[in-house]
């Protein structure tokens, strides 16, 4: 996987811990694994590695060691901690000087088989033989990371024997390489006659990451602020510069990069450090010997004047104003991210400078009426061996970019004179203390990404962690110089002429341009092949065919049974309670650390069928108009001091047990440290009482926001916009999922947005509050330590009581609502008596579903497919069957079909909660005949062309996912929000043990063979001739 990590996306520091810390609770030195970790001694020499540093991190709740490798220099890091979810990633500092995405392409042929596991793809095929919790690989700009976890030490020692094989002694064939980088291929393999074309898992990939205008908007930031070696090249690889690769040139990068001495090892969690050390040490360590790598990057030289750039892409065709699709950044090179505590502070600085209704360049762009949206990549990015800073707009009209930079550098000036208020210093170091008490179950994983590119680059990465000492330092300097934040925006902003100012406009026939330059770069390639050489190419083609459809002897990988997968859950003990008479409240108890989680739902029933479609937008602005005494800005100030967030969103459920039953409301969630409880309870009291609705101005500022964001993540989720459109008419729910979630809701926004006189869409928000924000048919849910739940009651209570109730019983807008409560479980020693949650689901008895084709006309040179199928809710005996079916699908036929064959770069099947089995394809050259491929798996499916193996593996692959570890923060929320009691997952997983060979021939007959069950089709892609001739498919 490709990843260039985007700023935006991480804008504060370990913010990139953001959802970090784990499932238990600890006092500090309480846990084995830290006990373990303080007993090492500095020089201790344990399987060929020395230790060399021994730090606790107690606002971490971890111990750091710190080590080398004796005959290869290879560096080591563990973290000790009592988290049951282990993670190792090795990383290799990777720096190519061209554009053919060498590192990329390598990252992915490492995978495809390697000395002692020969068999093709051991990647992939240990998602099926492991219980694993993270599997994957990503190249960076500057490095390549290979991680993995799971919580059992069987299997950590086979994935770590799997990935360390790989990345030090893969086979690096050149059919792999032809399959996952590129290959002139004919257009149908078994036919000379048709042209020959360029395919590859990578070019494909590629070509769809670049429909993205964020992702290639930051790549050409990236490449001409830092032009001198690394980072002025494309390490995914230009798909026009992918087709220059050698698979000579392949392997000798691997044997220049993956070398021990250019690596860093990182293990986590609470297994014994000695066993991974002896593991690394013998399977690989020992077979190599010190080298210089080489592959450190010379500092850039700065510039002595400002420099500027403009780009083109291609054109938005969501944008809310056509002839506003220009983006321009400002962007400042700033300090070497190896000076942790300077980084730390430029993190915090950017934050203050972008981040929020409050930060400056909030209110002098965003609030200038000029553009839709920041430009990508805004604010604080560390992923470069020196960080940079970056503001702007997206949206604007190409006349405006002048009047951009002369705000962003009068803002600048405004800020050296102003410096910031102090109340929101004090918001951003409380956000820090939040993310250090918040648990995650991937905490493992947020580290190692957040130490890489600093250790990346000779960095500490243990002073990385010392977040509490970083709070400490920045106090101490601001309080000896108040001015010392507007120094540096002085420093690195205003006086810095290393600076870049690039701008992006739309060209209409920017992908037939594209399209063009491939046709001749193709042309150049065929043309010089003699016909002896065609001969080859058509052969190798069939070779390669072949060898991917060849049955795969996998016994020399390591694999857990399934008598490893545990036979039983541990049930969570869940207390009900009552709160302002009638309003049912789940309290769980959980060591979370002293943070509060609180949640509500309130039903859509009483809501009027023509105020529905607003109802996301609803959701997604209520939280930022404003409300009682506080204005807009004072309620974004008052969040970030008080609360860990605060957030509604759309819930729409599926009944367990009936296909035409649904749950539709909004939640509710947030969270808090427990001494601000009654300070975030209030603000929801504000916020359901008094919220406002007269700020019209920054009303469109929102929804212009929205609708960009909106717009921008198509190419990056239009699979999963395929799928919930193909499921539209299946159950009554789908027209809803569509509606909210679907291409229908991106239509309605960017229609919003486009209008001059935005008054009638505020106008409705009242009237949606009156429905939504009172105590009807609501439900809450605490998440708390057990000392806290009695407190966290009386707020409940309090908060509950305090917001209206409609004076006469409004009525279910659709008449046919059924009540549900769960039945009484055991749970533990006592009964939980789970009849006080009602949850009225709404019923259609006439729903009838029918068949829709949907081809979404959109300028991307790849398609995302989605078809699915309509089969049965989850308590049904059936759901288990198809549910590992799905799972034996996508590991046997479709990954073979569609990524190996057909060089999309994913596709796959899945079966939903609400009963619909999606087949899906992702980035996918192909359309019309990838849904031939899914009436292929079917037929495949019916045909049982599987083992008992197969179907134990697709078991293990099931039961990784099921057996995910959960925060404390969301344990009881399946009971909660789903109506799922502990109790029917128990016998959900054991109908999943039941699941046989003739129970999977007999669903895939059942529902799956053609004219069985109803279904529906959807791509989003470019022009197709087949679809555009059948009029059968609609249009849009």
């Amino acid at each position: 996987m490709w990843g260039r990590y985007p700023a935006a996306r991480r804008r504060l520091l370990m913010l990139s811990l953001s959802r970090t810390l784990n499932q238990k609770s600890w006092r500090w030195k309480s846990g084995p694994a830290n006990e373990r970790a303080l007993q090492y001694k500095i020089g201790e020499q344990i399987h060929g590695f020395t230790v060399n540093q021994v730090t606790a991190v107690p606002e971490l709740f971890l111990t750091a060691v710190k080590l080398s490798h004796e005959s290869t220099g290879a560096k080591y890091l563990h973290v000790a901690r009592e988290d049951s979810n282990n993670l190792f990633s090795v990383q290799f500092r990777t720096t190519p000087l061209d554009s053919t995405g060498v590192p990329h392409i390598l990252e992915h042929t490492v995978l495809c088989g390697s000395q002692k596991y020969p068999c093709r793809d051991p990647f992939f095929k240990m998602l099926n033989r492991s219980l694993s919790t993270f599997m994957n690989a990503f190249t960076a700009s500057d490095y390549t990371l290979y991680p993995f976890s799971t919580q059992n030490p069987k299997d950590f020692q086979n994935l770590l024997s799997v990935y360390l094989d790989a990345a030090f002694f893969p086979c690096l064939r050149q059919l792999d390489f032809w399959q996952e980088g590129w290959r002139l291929e004919h257009e149908n393999p078994t036919d000379p006659q048709t042209p020959l074309v360029f395919k590859g898992i990578v070019f494909n990939e590629m070509k769809g990451a670049f429909t993205d205008n964020e992702r290639l908007f930051s790549q050409h930031l990236q490449n001409k602020l830092l032009p001198d070696h690394t980072y002025a090249v494309i390490s995914g690889g230009d798909p026009l510069s992918i087709p220059d690769l050698t698979w000579e040139q392949l392997k000798q990068f691997h044997a220049t990069h993956y070398h021990p001495s250019n690596a860093r090892f990182f293990t986590y969690g609470n297994f014994p450090l000695e066993q991974h050390l002896k593991q690394i040490h013998e399977e690989a360590l020992t077979k190599f010997h010190r080298i210089e790598p080489n592959t450190a990057i010379p500092v850039q030289q700065l510039w002595d004047k400002p420099r500027e750039h403009h780009v083109k892409c291609g054109s938005d065709s969501f944008a809310a104003d056509p002839t506003k699709q220009t983006t321009i950044s400002v962007s400042f090179l700033l300090t070497d991210i190896t000076d942790t505590f300077e980084t730390f502070t430029l993190n915090l600085l950017s934050s203050l400078l972008v981040g929020g209704p409050n930060s400056p360049f909030y209110k002098a762009l965003l609030e200038a009426n000029l553009g839709t949206d920041f430009s990508p990549d805004v604010g604080f990015n560390g992923c470069t061996q020196e960080a940079y800073f970056s503001v702007g707009l997206q949206g604007i009209a190409e006349k405006d970019i002048e009047t951009v930079k002369q705000i962003t550098a009068r803002t600048i000036d405004e800020v050296i004179e102003k410096g910031f208020e102090e109340e929101r210093i004090e918001a951003l170091l409380h956000k820090i203390e939040i993310q250090m008490k918040h648990q995650s179950t991937s905490f493992g994983l947020a580290l190692t990404s957040y130490i890489a590119s600093c250790w990346n680059h000779e960095g500490d990465p243990v002073e990385l962690l010392k977040i509490a000492s970083k709070v400490t330092q920045f106090r101490q300097h601001l309080k000896e110089n108040p001015t010392f934040l507007q120094e540096k925006v002085k420093q690195y902003f205003k006086d810095n002429p290393h600076r870049l100012t690039l701008s992006m406009s739309p060209d209409e026939s920017y992908y037939e341009k594209q399209a063009k330059l491939e046709a001749e770069k193709l042309k150049q390639k065929v043309n010089v092949l003699s016909e002896e050489e065609k001969k080859q190419t058509y052969e190798k083609g069939l070779e390669l065919i072949a060898l991917q459809s060849k049955p795969q002897d996998t016994s020399c990988l390591p694999a857990l049974k399934v008598s490893d997968i545990e036979p039983t859950i541990p049930f969570t003990e869940l207390e009900m309670a009552f709160a302002a008479d009638e309003i049912p409240v789940q309290y769980c108890s959980q060591p979370t650390n002293g943070m509060v989680y609180f949640r509500a739902v309130s039903s859509l029933n009483t809501l009027p069928e023509e105020l529905k479609p607003y109802v996301p937008l609803f959701c997604s602005v209520i939280t930022k108009m404003g409300c009682g005494a506080l204005g807009y800005r004072e309620q974004a100030q008052q969040m970030e001091l008080k609360t860990g967030g605060m957030s509604v969103s759309p819930h729409i459920i599926p009944d367990d047990s009936h296909l035409d039953a649904y749950e539709q409301g909004v939640l509710f969630s947030s969270l808090c440290l427990d001494r601000n409880l009654p300070d975030m309870m209030h603000l929801w009291s504000e916020i359901f009482n008094n919220p406002h609705f007269e700020e019209e101005e920054h009303f469109r500022v929102l929804v212009k926001m929205t609708a960009q964001e909106l717009s921008n993540g198509i190419p990056d989720s239009g699979h999963l916009y395929a799928s919930v459109r193909a499921s539209k008419t299946l159950t009554p729910a789908g027209e809803l999922q569509e509606m909210f979630n679907g291409m229908d809701q991106v239509k309605l926004i960017k229609r919003i947005a486009e209008m001059s006189d935005i008054k009638p869409v505020l106008r409705k928000l009242p009237r949606i509050k009156k429905y939504l924000l009172n105590s009807d048919n609501m439900r809450c849910s605490v998440n708390a330590t057990p000392q806290q739940i009695s407190q966290a009651s009386k707020e409940v209570e309090n908060f509950l009581k305090g917001i209206t109730r409609s004076k006469k019983e409004r009525k279910p807008v659709r008449p046919h609502v059924i009540e549900k409560s769960p039945v009484s479980v055991p749970v533990g020693r006592e009964r939980l008596n789970c009849s006080q949650i009602t949850r009225k689901l709404i019923t259609e008895p006439t729903f009838k579903p029918c068949q829709m084709k949907t081809h979404f006309l959109l300028p991307f040179p790849v398609n995302y497919v989605g078809e699915c199928i309509r089969t049965v809710p989850y308590t049904a005996s059936d759901y288990a069957s198809l549910r590992i079916l799905a799972r034996l699908m996508t590991a046997k036929f479709l990954h073979r079909e569609i990524r190996e064959k057909g060089g999309a770069y994913g596709g796959g099947a899945t079966l939903s909660q609400s009963g619909i089995f999606t087949f899906y394809s992702y980035r996918d050259p192909n359309s019309i005949s990838t849904f031939s491929t899914f009436e292929k798996a079917a037929e495949w499916a019916q045909s049982g062309e599987f083992a008992q193996q197969d179907i134990d593996e697709a078991k293990l692959a099931v039961f990784s996912a099921v057996d995910a570890p959960i925060a404390p923060s969301d344990k009881g929320m399946n009971h909660f929000l789903n109506g799922i009691t502990d109790e029917m997952k128990q016998r959900h997983r054991e109908q999943l043990f039941a699941v046989s060979c003739d129970h999977l021939i007999d669903v895939a007959n059942k529902y799956l063979a053609g004219g069985k069950s109803t279904r529906g089709l959807a791509v989003l892609g470019p022009e197709n001739p087949h679809i555009a001739k059948d009029p059968s498919w609609v249009k849009r």
